[in-house]
């Protein structure tokens, strides 16, 4: 059989791979401690789930309008203002069904067949595959961790060629959780100008970081570099609300019309009833995610410090997110040998760096409770000191 050359060059995810062994294995009775969820543990709020109910109930089960009901496009508006400074108009905001979808549109809106797309990595895995559905080329930028997995305006300079079209940046990172300075974003903004790039800014984790840091978006710096940024966000992290498939992209006018037409063709709009759930959520107090942040952030201070006490193993201190990106190159061995051996031999289940772009780290999850994370870091503990 013959498919299409776009999908024959997609890559298999590892990390589905290593999460459905790992159900696998649960199925079959094994007590395995999971570092791989990418979703908060805790439930979505109860005001949420009675906005759908409510929803349901007043029959608001038909088609909507592609790009949002006006309500839901309203609030992200002035969420938009109120969070982060900047101004939009309902016109400029495409809904979709996730963030995925509004990262997918957006590079299918921006990305010819040729272009390139730039990528810092450590990425998130599923920019480069975005880029090959658009017959693009993803462009990977290494960074370093001594400068905490951030690209630097250098580094971006040097990777620039004809063919650079678009630039993803994903502040808090998934999967380091380190987070751009308003300094750093004005010099990589500076580079974009320059080079006449647009900016992807995704920003699905923007209300989980810690420490008193302030996050920042890009599209804030001015009105120059907002003419080139599409922001994206959505409701899967910050409200505990991965399942319900709601995100967004705020973008120029002209990008936003044109990903538009092409979701037309695609899905049409996102769930009725999840987007009245969605204007519930952005009126939800603040607090509620505040304790939520809270928790996330004492389990961070957790396993960075037990990690950090591990031989051959060292991890940076995340700024943001829920995830951990420690560096096992002292254990010997490469990130998918650790997951491996870790699923088989310890029933942890990790995801192995080289799915981000770095095979020297793992990615472990904290959206997980303090004695599952405690449990699972005694088992690492003990599966290095055997060796």
């Amino acid at each position: 059989m013959k498919l299409a050359s776009r999908v024959a060059s997609l890559q298999p995810s590892i990390t589905l791979s290593i999460t459905s062994k790992a159900k696998a294995l649960k199925q079959q009775g094994v007590d395995i401690v999971s570092f791989g969820a990418g979703e908060p543990d805790f439930d979505t709020p109860d005001v949420i789930k009675e906005a759908a109910k409510k929803a349901l109930d007043a029959g608001f089960t038909k088609y909507t309008p592609t790009a949002g009901i006006p309500e839901l496009k309203k609030g992200i508006v002035e969420k938009l203002k109120k969070d982060n400074g900047l101004d939009y108009k309902e016109t400029e905001i495409l809904v979709s069904s996730g963030a995925k979808h509004s990262c997918a549109n957006i590079v299918l809106t921006l990305c010819d067949r040729g272009d390139d797309l730039l990528i810092p990595a450590p990425y998130w895995v599923s920019y480069p595959e975005m880029a090959r559905l658009a017959e693009a080329n993803p462009v990977i930028i290494p960074t370093v961790e001594e400068n905490n997995f951030l690209l630097t305006a250098a580094e971006l300079e040097k990777s620039i060629t004809p063919k650079s079209r678009l630039l993803i940046l994903n502040s808090p990172s998934n999967p380091t959780g380190m987070m751009y300075d308003k300094k750093s974003l004005e010099e990589i903004a500076q580079v974009v100008l320059k080079h006449d790039l647009y900016v992807m800014s995704d920003e699905i984790y923007e209300k989980i970081v810690f420490d008193g840091k302030e996050h920042v978006s890009i599209a804030s710096l001015g009105n120059e570099i907002k003419e080139r940024t599409i922001v994206v966000n959505g409701f899967s992290k910050s409200y505990s609300m991965t399942g319900w498939r709601l995100g967004y992209a705020a973008g120029p006018e002209a990008i936003i019309k044109a990903a538009n037409r092409m979701q037309d063709h695609t899905t049409s709009g996102a769930n009725s009833i999840t987007q009245k759930a969605g204007v519930e959520a952005l009126a939800l107090n603040e607090q509620v995610m505040d304790d939520m942040r809270k928790t996330f952030q004492k389990r961070r201070d957790l396993i960075v410090k037990r990690l950090n006490e591990m031989p051959g193993v060292s991890c940076l201190n995340p700024e943001g997110a829920f995830y951990v990106f420690p560096n096992i190159s002292g254990l010997g061995m490469d990130s998918l040998t650790l997951a491996d051996k870790l699923l088989d031999e310890a029933q942890v289940a990790v995801v192995p760096g080289v799915a981000f772009g770095s095979d020297a780290n793992i990615r472990m999850s904290y959206a997980t409770s303090e004695e599952n994370i405690t449990e699972g870091l005694n088992r690492l503990e003990q599966f290095i000191n055997k060796k």
